[in-house]
C-alpha cells in the first residue's frame, strides 16, 4: 500500500466519528438587525461521539507506545493512553448517570486505522502515526468545542468545556512531531507512478 493510500484510508477512518456532534443541531439563522444565535448541540450524541473518539484515541496510542521509534512520539503516546483513559472514565460515568448508553468498543473506522498503522513499521509507522494523532485530535477538539459553546445539560457542557483545554494542548504538542514528519517525506515518493508507466 503506497504512502497516498494509507494517508487517505487514515483520514477517511478518522473524519466521520465527530461529525455526529456537528450535525445534531443545524445553525440557526438570524433576519438582520437581530444578534446570530446558534442552535444547541444533541448532548447524548456528543457523549457517542466523544466516547468513540476517545476510544479510538487510547486504541491508536496505544500502537504508538509498542510500535513508535521515535521517542517523542513514544512519551507522547503513554500520555494519550493515560490521559485519554482517564477521560473516558469521566466521560462513561456522567453518561451513565444521565441514562446515556455509551460505546465501549471502538467502532469499525477506528478499528481499520488501527489496523492500517498496525502494518506499519519504523519511520513510516511514525510518519502515519503521527498523522493519525493529529487528525484525531483536530476532530476532537471542534467537538468538544461544540458541546462546550452549544451544550444542553449543563454537567455534560461542563465536563467538556473542562476537558476541552487539554484536548487543545494535545493537539498542540502533536502538531510540530506530525509536521515534521510531513516536511520529511522522502523524495522518492513520486517514484513508483513513473515505473508503472514504462
Amino acid at each position: 500500500m503506497t504512502r497516498a493510500l494509507i494517508y487517505s484510508a487514515l483520514a477517511t477512518a478518522l473524519a466521520a466519528t465527530p461529525g455526529l456532534a456537528r450535525q445534531a443541531a443545524p445553525a440557526a439563522t438570524t433576519a438582520p438587525g437581530q444578534s446570530e444565535r446558534r442552535a444547541g448541540v444533541n448532548d447524548s450524541l456528543f457523549a457517542t461521539a466523544a466516547a468513540l473518539g476517545g476510544l479510538a484515541e487510547v486504541t491508536v496510542s496505544e500502537l504508538g507506545v509498542r510500535k513508535a521509534t521515535d521517542a517523542e512520539l513514544k512519551k507522547f503516546s503513554q500520555q494519550m493512553v493515560d490521559e485519554h483513559t482517564r477521560m473516558n472514565a469521566q466521560l462513561a460515568g456522567l453518561a451513565s448517570q444521565k441514562g446515556i448508553l455509551v460505546p465501549r468498543t471502538v467502532d469499525p473506522r477506528a478499528q481499520f486505522c488501527a489496523e492500517s498503522l498496525a502494518g506499519l513499521t519504523g519511520e513510516e509507522f511514525d510518519r502515519c502515526y503521527a498523522k493519525a494523532q493529529y487528525l484525531l485530535h483536530m476532530d476532537a477538539v471542534s467537538t468538544f468545542e461544540a458541546e462546550a459553546e452549544r451544550g444542553q445539560d449543563a454537567q455534560i457542557k461542563a465536563l467538556a468545556t473542562e476537558a476541552l483545554p487539554k484536548i487543545k494542548e494535545h493537539l498542540r504538542m502533536i502538531e510540530p512531531i506530525a509536521m515534521k514528519y510531513e516536511k520529511q517525506k522522502p523524495s522518492t515518493a513520486g517514484a513508483q507512478p513513473d515505473r508503472r508507466e514504462k
